[in-house]
């Protein structure tokens, strides 16, 4: 360990950024002081959300840089190039007759966002009022200032980003969702659309810009029926095409767009319907084919453009890992599986794709399991996957003691490699292994 940064006592990390040339770095966190008193009897949430830019040009010694601390709560964040773009919601409330605005600390300077920049949509639902704001930083360069942009809409949903614009679901309405567009632009944020679609989005997964065009998959649950839907945005977030109505009766489990073809996992009955639809043409969407396997799937992730990853669970609840064949566009199917058997298995790769690690030059993949079967392992596995596609397991690295007691700060949370080296990461340790044959080389002790 060349250095280690401590932070306040209340002050939860929450994500890091990394400029190019890796001398900076810049660490998100949440801070939490209580309730605040609203009106007689109501309170509310006094929560910030804090940046802590660092040059650790020298390594062994990190200095910090600037500090920014943003009223409300964290919802999301991402980078391009040198800018990092933070997404924060601040309930609007009232405090002693005075309406609270969203403020930016910057070291010990005050930027207050005022009433006549905030963007508001008359027709929205007033059920819950949040400013989300979304705040723009150069972590690469200290003289620019940060930039920012508020509106007033509902709760949020799902964040997604490509490199001109961002997206942001907001739900202000049963079965409806309401995307916003803002474009980036090295640091500057402008407001360029609102668009609005039937149903709601699962994920970030669910969506996707492609060519000019915004497309989302929804699910639809209405009077006791479900159904599903696509729909093709254009630049000024209307409406130019859509599939609606796919798989009466289900819901989505996982989405993924790649390029002109959109690859949907619903479920029913413990069955995953695994749908290939066409996107060619933007104004008329429609399924070229679908497969139906045992179970469900609920994270997709691309192999390349005629295969992809599916991460789910089989009929018995045990966790089920697939490769489909998409080239047959009219007839996908699933070419390799692996099943890993307990009374009880997961992964936190079903909920976060960062804990899932793949690779295809490498022929490696790997995420954290969880297993109960008489005793409870926890782990890493690591697997290889094959130019034919075959997935074989090519070990298992765990952080627990040989006693078997299980320490939850062992818990492997993430895998990644360097080289030819893996390296797993848990709250206690970083423990290195061989990636040719996974045996180990060394720990570096957190804690």
């Amino acid at each position: 360990i060349l250095s280690k940064i401590t932070f306040k006592e209340n002050i939860n990390p929450i994500g890091i950024f990394i400029s190019s040339n890796g001398g900076k770095i810049a660490v998100l966190g949440s801070t939490y002081y209580g309730l605040i008193p609203r009106f007689t009897s109501y309170y509310a949430e006094n929560v910030f959300t804090t940046i802590y830019v660092y040059d650790i040009s020298d390594k062994t010694k990190p200095t910090l840089e600037r500090n920014f601390t943003i009223t409300g709560r964290y919802f999301g964040s991402r980078m391009v190039d040198e800018y990092i773009y933070v997404v924060v919601g601040q309930p609007a409330y009232v405090i002693y007759d005075t309406v609270i605005l969203p403020k930016i600390y910057k070291d010990r300077e005050v930027m207050e966002v005022r009433p006549e920049q905030i963007y508001y949509f008359p027709n929205a639902s007033d059920r819950s009022y949040i400013f989300t704001s979304i705040t723009a930083i150069n972590i690469a360069n200290k003289r620019e200032e940060p930039n920012v942009l508020t509106v007033m809409m509902g709760e949020t949903g799902s964040l997604y980003a490509s490199r001109e614009n961002l997206y942001i679901t907001f739900h202000d309405k049963p079965n409806q969702t309401s995307i916003l567009k803002v474009r980036i632009d090295r640091g500057q944020l402008k407001f360029e659309a609102k668009g609005t679609v039937l149903g709601t989005e699962i994920n970030q997964f669910s969506m996707d810009e492609y060519e000019g065009y915004f497309r989302i998959a929804t699910t639809t649950w209405e009077g006791g029926e479900t159904w599903n839907n696509i729909y093709v945005l254009d630049e000024k977030m209307n409406i130019i095409g859509n599939l609606t109505n796919i798989a009466i009766g289900e819901a989505i489990d996982s989405a993924r767009f790649m390029s002109d073809r959109c690859y949907l996992a619903t479920s029913v009955a413990w069955k995953d319907p695994f749908f290939v639809i066409d996107l060619k043409d933007p104004r008329a969407p429609k399924v070229l084919g679908y497969l139906k396997i045992p179970g469900f799937t609920r994270y997709l992730h691309p192999y390349d453009e005629n295969y992809v990853i599916g991460i789910g669970r089989d009929e018995n609840n045990n966790l089920r890992i697939s490769i489909f064949d998409v080239s047959n566009t009219a007839n996908p199917i699933e070419v390799s599986s692996y099943v890993i058997k307990g009374e009880w298995v997961d992964t936190l790769a079903l909920s976060d794709h960062k804990a899932f690690l793949f690779d295809k030059q490498k022929e490696i993949m790997a995420m954290p399991v969880s297993i109960i079967d008489g005793l409870r392992w926890q782990g890493a596995y690591i697997f290889r996957i094959t130019l034919d596609h075959r997935i074989d397991l090519k070990g298992r690295i765990s952080h627990q003691e040989e006693s078997g007691r299980q320490d939850p700060s062992r818990w492997v949370k993430r895998t990644l490699y360097i080289d030819d080296v893996i390296y797993t990461v848990s709250e206690a340790k970083v423990r290195m292994n061989k990636l040719g044959d996974i045996t180990l080389i060394g720990d570096i002790n957190l804690s």
